[in-house]
């Protein structure tokens, strides 16, 4: 009789280099749905590996790298973009063959050129991107139930071995995530405009208002109506993250950018104008979309997005988190 895939776990030894939101829920996911035999993780601040130790989220925990890999047969780089070629690099002659290398960084192009040329022929290089997440970082910020119901996109190169890839999209499968596979180039372009220009507007019209002389800080505060509130959620993700992802993803977003400016000078004339029949077809269109998101169970629709009203002792939210992995 065959073994149920389910008796043995998909891989004997899970490496996370950065245990941040990403790599504490990965953590705290493979763990809870027994993907993995064991677990070795490692952070760049000895503050961060001591709170991963006391949290539990790792069997063991290593000071460098080099040693989080030996033995390894899945390594998940989580740490920004910008990090992720000189982490190849401290990896690459300690892998074991055949080991499955991955990462989850929200640009893939910049991130296979930063670190392909440091892995050995004889590992499976396959890049990923788990597109979920919330405002805060730091180990204490990552929940089990992260990436169920979200996408995973996993962008293996043209000669990547197909049993490794199936072996990558199972493991992201059992941690409750749904699993496309593009191009890398074809990831970058999509990203562009579902997260990182969102983000940019973000991060600009928060400090729009912060610079305004004729509003005080105190009223921005106060005053803030729903669209602005959830603004300022996204523009309180982690700065070295997102600084790193627009550096990464230039192309991409440049194009993007220059498509949406286009985009608000026709709306800006269509107010100067007193153009409303341009105002009702756009509005009409987008909330259509915004419908189409809830449809497919990517949001809610209850209100505020799903948030629930604040109870009378309301339980602490996780404290923004220097990156630090």
């Amino acid at each position: 009789m065959t073994t149920p895939l389910s008796a043995a776990p998909l891989f004997a030894r899970l490496a996370l280099i950065g245990v941040g939101l990403i790599g504490s829920s990965i953590a705290r996911a493979a763990r809870a749905q027994k993907l993995v035999g064991s677990i070795v993780a490692t952070a760049r601040s000895a503050k961060t590996r001591r709170r991963v130790m006391e949290l539990g989220l790792a069997d063991q925990v290593v000071d460098t790298n080099a040693a989080a890999v030996e033995g390894a047969d899945l390594v998940i780089v989580c740490i920004p973009v910008g990090q992720c070629g000189a982490a190849a690099q401290e990896i690459g002659e300690h892998l074991a063959p055949g080991a499955i290398v991955s990462d989850v960084g929200s640009v893939k192009v910049q991130v296979v050129r930063d670190m392909a040329p440091h892995l050995p022929a004889n590992v499976h290089f396959i890049p990923a991107h788990p597109v979920a997440g919330t405002e805060y970082s730091g180990p204490d910020a990552g929940f089990a139930e992260l990436f169920v119901g979200r996408w995973c996109i996993i962008t293996p190169p043209d000669s990547a071995d197909a049993i490794a890839v199936e072996r990558l999209s199972a493991f992201w499968s059992g941690l409750g995530a749904k699993v496309a596979t593009m191009s890398a180039d074809h990831h970058d372009l999509v990203l562009a405009i579902t997260s990182h220009v969102p983000h940019l507007i973000a991060y600009t019209i928060v400090g729009t208002a912060d610079d305004l002389s004729a509003v005080t800080r105190s009223e921005v505060l106060q005053y803030s109506a729903g669209g602005f509130r959830d603004f300022t959620r996204i523009a309180a993700s982690d700065p070295t993250m997102w600084r790193d992802v627009f550096l990464a993803n230039k192309t991409g977003v440049l194009e993007m950018l220059g498509r949406f400016n286009r985009d608000l000078a026709k709306l800006a004339h269509a107010i100067e104008a007193a153009d409303g029949d341009t105002l009702f077809e756009l509005f009409t269109r987008t909330r259509a979309i915004r419908r189409g998101i809830v449809a497919i169970g990517q949001d809610s629709a209850a209100p505020d997005f799903g948030r629930p009203r604040p109870s009378l002792a309301p339980a602490p939210l996780p404290r923004p988190y220097a990156l630090e992995e």
